[in-house]
């Protein structure tokens, strides 16, 4: 007879909601489902409510409104109404920020928002408060780390801002189009403004929960918006510096998993060094007759992953 879960959470991933008929990706070939997207995360909701044993948790893994609200003026409404369903549940909820909660606020507006799930106070993230990375231990020897994938980026950032220009400067070194949202051409793909990346500060800080989780023997869950690992990846949606994210993973013993959005497709991988990668599909890509989200039940030695709709379960074993 198997043993109980030790603790089980939701995932979701790019809801993008916006108040809009269906639209098409920026290939215009994909359809997005921009306004039904809000009605499946709606039935999610009821579903982890209803989960048995309970979740303790939910991870949004960013884009959680799309960033044509911001050209309609609609950013806080429909960021409201994102939070509004959310908020029906009676277990946090620990966000991601993507590139379309960029597109819609400054850093300095999100870290008042209900997107800012950074605890107040403490010494849980970096120094910087606009760096939305933090880590917390949802279970005893489990350990949550919620990572910055736009902590290096041009989006969100005053254009005067040290960040804004050292990541302008990066960017052009390695992309030569003049659209710099544009993977054409280039040898290095993932070097395009729709990404980001990690400021050595919030690597140097992630080092450190790892240090410590390792002294501790803790198993450590990683969570950001842009994946970091090319196999987990369609080679263009992934973090500018990904090798130093992982670097500082295989340097240490306790990540066992590290979840990301940002690629609608999904994607997934285990590593060399053991550690499971999984991009889950995006939910304003889902048909409304279908859905994306799923619920994670995290055992001794494995996590076990219930998917909904286009997400396929799956067994992740440490």
């Amino acid at each position: 007879m198997q043993a109980a879960p030790r603790l089980a959470f939701g995932v979701i991933a790019d809801i993008q909601f916006a108040d809009a008929e269906d639209g098409y990706d920026f290939g215009g070939c994909r359809r997005r489902y921009y306004r039904h997207s809000l009605r499946l995360l709606r039935e999610a909701v009821r579903e982890w409510a209803g989960e048995s044993p309970p979740i303790n948790f939910v991870l949004q893994l960013g884009d959680s409104i799309d960033g044509q609200n911001a050209r309609r003026g609609e950013a806080e409404s429909a960021l409201q109404q994102v939070l509004e369903v959310l908020g029906q549940l009676s277990v946090p909820v620990h966000h991601a920020w993507g590139n379309h909660e960029l597109y819609n606020f400054s850093r300095a507006r999100l870290v008042h928002t209900g997107l800012y799930s950074r605890p107040a106070g403490g010494s849980d993230g970096p120094a910087d408060r606009e760096c939305h990375a933090y880590h917390c231990s949802p279970a005893p020897g489990l350990r949550l780390v919620v990572l910055d994938s736009y902590d290096a980026s041009t989006l969100g950032s005053d254009p005067g801002s040290p960040r804004y220009q050292e990541s302008l400067r990066v960017l052009r070194e390695k992309n030569t189009n003049d659209d710099l949202n544009s993977p054409e051409g280039l040898k290095e793909p993932h070097f395009v403004a729709f990404n980001g990346g990690f400021s050595q500060a919030q690597l140097d800080w992630f080092d450190e929960v790892l240090k410590f989780s390792d002294e501790n023997q803790e198993k450590v869950i990683v969570m950001a918006h842009v994946p970091i690992h090319p196999c987990a990846s369609n080679g263009v949606c992934l973090a500018w510096n990904y090798e130093a994210a992982l670097s500082v993973i295989h340097t240490h013993r306790c990540v066992v998993c590290v979840l990301a959005g940002h690629l609608h497709d999904g994607a997934y991988c285990q590593d060399l060094h053991g550690v499971h990668h999984l991009t889950l599909e995006g939910l304003i890509e889902t048909p409304p007759d279908s859905n994306a989200f799923g619920t994670v039940h995290v055992y001794e030695d494995k996590m076990v992953l219930k998917g909904r709709g286009r997400i396929p379960d799956r067994v992740m074993h440490f």
